[in-house]
């Protein structure tokens, strides 16, 4: 008996006192919800680099000499080809206002002191102004917000969705709010500077003592600038964003920030209400109406306005840097307020500590976090060959409540680049990682632009150094600049190797988009292989997704040197599951459409003859 069948082979706690039953009603709930929906892609933009068609590249260089990219930059034809890789959300990051060291005083911006700025560029997360843009975007600075609202328009347009960054924990060490709205005071501007800590104080402060300028390198590299003295005005000093108490902070701190006060006190206890018990199954309307008319926090309402003024102006969604950092209290008083405004919103968190995750997700009502310390911790480690992909397996089914809210990435500004030598090495290597990250849950996908062309990071930019594209600088990313073709977008410079890769990109994305399988169920099947089956090397890792219309089979050789050969098992309960009958089912490749192999169903269990070559991937459906 011959079928057509579609499978897929490719590469392959801190919980609450009623967790189990919590933990099995919200799977339940969950995969209801998942039926209709389908994966989403986030394609993370550095906005100023993106643009920026100069090759120059001097470490420490200015604008002039190294450029920069523009809003403008992003055209429809540019944004169409984001779409068509497969992307359904685009995240523009460094958008707001934040220091920079670039005379901008003609428009009423200061200038802002190189020995409290990294970099000549500055850093996209010392925000100085939340209701304005960073400058340097625009092609007339005094028009950068009108600027910035065109390209939301025209990301719109093209059927993309916009997600920015907000910095709750900490902003800018010279914050000055010149863009505010009529009535909104500026942060610190109503602060009790006397007293260390006050409930509705922005800011902490080490009273009666000046700031000093940390022990670092030489700001600007040595450049001579009437701004570099030795000294900054701030008196009292403030704490630093990453929680030192120190007015003179290490060079290791992030200097160029001031901590937010959200009502924890110096002694870590909490000066706020609290949620009730069993609001970890509460939804954001109960979550919303449980904080109206509660007295919270100044800071509270300052960041959850700034929220809403971007949700106002078409913003989809909220990256939130360093979410852990701020109590999950305020993430369920503004996450539930921007829910309110737009249902749909993207609200996507940087969180680290696995034992919070399920606080975030619950009871801050996040939809995502970062799956940063499981799964791309874990897919570095094999591909660096200090790790079986065995583990995955663990860390899927360890995350079954809450998989689908751990977004998946290879690749962001804060990481090594996946194809520099400090991470996979080629860009060949990390297509394993890249089948394995986007089909083995229901998560959001996430690619950091010049990515999907083998991006290195190769640049010593100044400031930031070789292995992540820096961003504290003025630079150009090679490989994108390729792709970009002089802002024709069309990937004429692309050698032919970059072409391919960027063609497996979008075979994946655009795969893990129309796939109801990638949205429904998951199971291993690599204990089975790795115990009985000959032949099935160290580097090979397999596992199964399956919707009521689809099923997939993914199997993948994170191997660089290793052809493999071998006979794959499907467990007879994967089979029972798909209520498949004795007999021959031929299979189909869904990435390359390429090759077919032979599941043989014999006595309710399945096997398939498998030659897959090193870093090989496989898409075949059931």
């Amino acid at each position: 008996m011959m079928k057509k069948i579609t499978i897929v082979a490719g590469i392959s706690a801190m919980f609450f006192a009623t967790a189990c039953k919590t933990k099995d009603l919200k799977m339940n709930v969950e995969q209801k919800q998942l039926v209709n929906n389908k994966k989403e892609v986030v394609y993370q933009v550095f906005t100023r680099l993106f643009g920026n068609k100069n090759t120059t590249n001097k470490p420490w260089g200015t604008i002039e000499e190294n450029g920069v990219g523009k809003f403008n930059d992003f055209t429809e034809t540019a944004l169409q080809e984001i779409k068509d890789l497969g992307v359904t959300y685009i995240w523009y990051t460094g958008v707001p206002h934040h220091a920079v060291i670039r005379d901008y005083s003609a428009i009423g911006i200061s200038n802002d002191d190189p020995e409290v700025v990294k970099g000549r560029a500055g850093s996209p997360y010392a925000v100085k102004d939340y209701y304005n843009v960073n400058p340097d975007l625009a092609v007339n600075p005094e028009n950068r917000l009108q600027e910035f609202e065109a390209l939301i328009a025209r990301t719109h347009k093209t059927g993309l969705k916009v997600i920015i960054d907000i910095v709750p924990n900490h902003i800018a060490r010279k914050y000055e709010g010149k863009s505010n709205p009529v009535g909104v005071r500026d942060f610190g501007a109503d602060d009790d500077t006397t007293v260390e800590y006050k409930r509705d104080n922005n800011f902490y402060y080490i009273p009666n003592t000046h700031f000093e300028i940390p022990d670092t390198d030489k700001p600007l590299n040595g450049e001579k600038n009437p701004l570099i003295d030795g000294k900054f005005a701030e008196s009292p000093a403030k704490w630093t964003g990453n929680g030192s108490r120190l007015a003179k902070p290490d060079r290791n701190d992030w200097y160029e920030t001031i901590k937010v006060n959200y009502g924890i006190r110096p002694d870590g206890s909490k000066d706020f209400p609290e949620l009730p018990a069993g609001f970890d199954s509460k939804s954001y309307q109960e979550h919303f109406k449980f904080w109206k008319g509660k007295d919270v926090p100044d800071s509270w309402d300052k960041f959850k306005d700034i929220a809403l003024y971007w949700t106002a102006k078409g913003v989809d969604g909220f990256r939130f840097d360093m979410a852990e950092m701020v109590p999950y209290e305020f993430w369920s008083y503004m996450n539930s307020a921007i829910k309110i405004n737009n249902p749909n919103a993207f609200l996507l968190a940087e969180v680290y500590n696995p034992k919070e995750y399920r606080n975030y997700i619950h009871l801050g009502k996040m939809d995502y976090l970062y799956d940063k310390v499981e799964t791309y911790d874990k897919l570095k480690d094999i591909i660096q060959g200090r790790s079986l992909p065995d583990g995955l397996s663990d860390i899927q089914n360890g995350m079954g409540d809450i998989e689908h809210h751990m977004l998946h990435f290879l690749d962001n500004h804060d990481e090594q680049r996946l194809a520099s030598p400090e991470f996979a090495g080629t860009p060949q290597k990390g297509k394993p990682l890249m089948v394995v990250s986007t089909t083995i849950s229901t998560s959001p996908t996430m690619v950091y632009f010049g990515q999907e062309v083998g991006e290195a990071g190769n640049e010593n930019a100044g400031f930031g150094t070789h292995s992540r594209t820096s961003i504290f600088d003025y630079i150009g990313v090679p490989s994108h600049q390729r792709w970009m073709n002089g802002g024709k977008f069309d990937g004429g410079q692309l050698t032919k190797d970059e072409k391919e890769l960027r063609d497996f990109y979008k075979k994946i994305l655009n795969f893990s988009l129309n796939s109801s399988a990638l949205m429904g169920k998951y199971q291993e099947i690599q204990t089975l292989n790795r115990q009985t089956t000959q032949g099935y090397d160290p580097g090979i890792y397999a596992f199964t997704r399956w919707s009521d219309t689809q099923k997939l089979i993914i199997v993948t050789n994170f191997s660089w040197l290793t052809t493999s050969n071998f006979e794959l098992k499907i467990p007879s309960d994967i089979i029972q599951k798909w209520k498949l009958k004795d007999g021959n089912y031929t299979t189909t490749d869904q990435l390359y459409h390429k090759s077919a192999v032979q599941l043989q169903v014999l006595n309710g269990e399945g096997k398939a003859q498998i030659t897959i070559a090193p870093s090989e991937s496989f898409i075949y459906q059931l």
